[in-house]
């Protein structure tokens, strides 16, 4: 079975975290240091929070902007439920904003109409999480100037986007999670994605104080810095200043993590040959009038977490229709031994959040992308024969689509 995701862990991985149970270090060592440190060069940004998961990336970025009962925050329709989650967690209330079908990325109208709604409402948002969706950036200069117009925090949520790049309207070139342009921004470290530490996240940010908290808040709300201690007992002295939570990541982890941030741009770099296979592909006949792929934004360098392709809605067909043929296509891939996936959900079709009264809003183009989506497999220890192999698969099942 060929998976739409997959790790690709080298033997020097594994040496390093062999070395790492041989060390005097499992958790909370020195190697998270490290691995922090690396991701501030991959990314570009000043400070690095390790944690356990993306889920509590979200959650304590949330948390650091201010987060609380009453609050209101927005994020895109099209993600994994834990872009909105976060804000849940924190006691706030996330409204989704609509994409566009196209990109599947947060639609900037869509975006200026929920923010001036509710703020016409008196609750404007706190916090807007733009998703970097598939591994191409959002529109983060735009995300960002409708979020200072009601004095917002940004959290770019770039999941999915950990070695691409966007171009600003100046020209300059700047990479996913530099926080150029948002204060916050989290990453994920899930065995799908570019580099992996079996489970794990982090927060990027160049807001010192912003970094402060995240520390605290990942390790209990503790403190051992004398600058904020009541008083001292002794070195062993630490003081509990707010309510935080046990996010920390393990050095084994982070080992894991240092030996593979090493290789994240050889691995962006098959991933980006890989789609430019599928993207010569299926600009042929007959696959060009059988679906698209989803569009990479002008600007935008993608590392391709994931290819996604959309399949054309025919004259006259409804979205059931399109997401008949797409449940065909999904059918014949897993029986020809190759495993497609669907991301994602809308997520105010959610029962919980429809439950909950998370689901009010106008989502059209969340509602036509998710009829007609589909992740091919994507990782990069594919070799060209099976991207060869989807590619065929994908034309014979189609072929037969009514």
């Amino acid at each position: 079975m060929l998976p739409y995701g997959r790790q690709l862990i080298e033997e020097d991985d594994i040496a390093a975290v062999v070395t790492q149970l041989r060390s005097d270090w499992l958790t909370q060592g020195p190697m998270v240091a490290k691995f922090e440190e690396a991701l501030c060069g991959l990314t570009g940004a000043k400070y690095a929070v390790a944690v356990s998961s993306g889920t509590a990336a979200l959650h304590l970025s949330a948390l650091a902007a201010g987060m609380g009962a009453g609050d209101t925050g927005v994020t895109s329709d099209i993600t994994f439920v834990a872009s909105a989650n976060g804000m849940r967690y924190a006691g706030a209330t996330p409204v989704m904003a609509d994409v566009d079908p196209t990109t599947a990325h947060v639609s900037l109208g869509a975006l200026e109409r929920v923010v001036a709604k509710l703020k016409a409402e008196g609750r404007a948002p706190k916090l807007i999480v733009p998703v970097d969706f598939s591994g191409s950036v959002a529109d983060l200069e735009a995300v960002r100037a409708i979020a200072d117009s009601v004095k917002a925090t940004v959290v770019e949520d770039a999941a999915h986007s950990l070695g691409a790049t966007y171009t600003t309207k100046t020209g300059a070139v700047l990479k996913a999670a530099s926080c150029q342009h948002a204060h916050m921004a989290i990453l994920s470290f899930h065995p799908v994605k570019h580099i992996t530490t079996g489970e794990g996240g982090a927060i990027v940010t160049n807001d010192e104080g912003a970094y402060k908290t995240l520390l605290e808040l990942r390790t209990h709300g503790i403190t051992k810095d004398p600058a904020k201690l009541t008083r001292v007992d002794g070195p062993w002295y630490y003081e509990q200043h707010s309510l935080g939570y046990h996010y920390r990541i393990t050095d084994l982890q982070c080992a894991l993590g240092v030996s593979q941030a090493a290789k994240l741009e050889r691995f962006v770099a098959r991933r980006r040959q890989i789609a430019a296979l599928y993207d010569a592909q299926f600009a042929k006949a007959p696959f060009a009038a059988w679906l698209t792929p989803l569009a990479v934004p002008r600007g935008v360098t993608s590392a391709y977490h994931l290819y996604v392709i959309r399949l054309t809605q025919r004259a006259g067909e409804s979205l059931t229709d399109v997401a008949a043929r797409r449940r065909f296509l999904y059918d014949g891939l897993r029986e020809r031994q190759i495993a497609p996936q669907v991301h994602y959900i809308p997520v105010h079709q959610q029962p919980d959040f429809a439950r909950a009264g998370l689901s009010a809003g106008e989502f059209s183009g969340a509602d036509a992308y998710y009829a007609g989506c589909l992740s091919l497999p994507m990782f990069p220890g594919m070799v060209d024969g099976d991207v060869a192999r989807v590619v065929e698969a994908v034309g014979e099942v189609l072929s037969k689509a009514k």
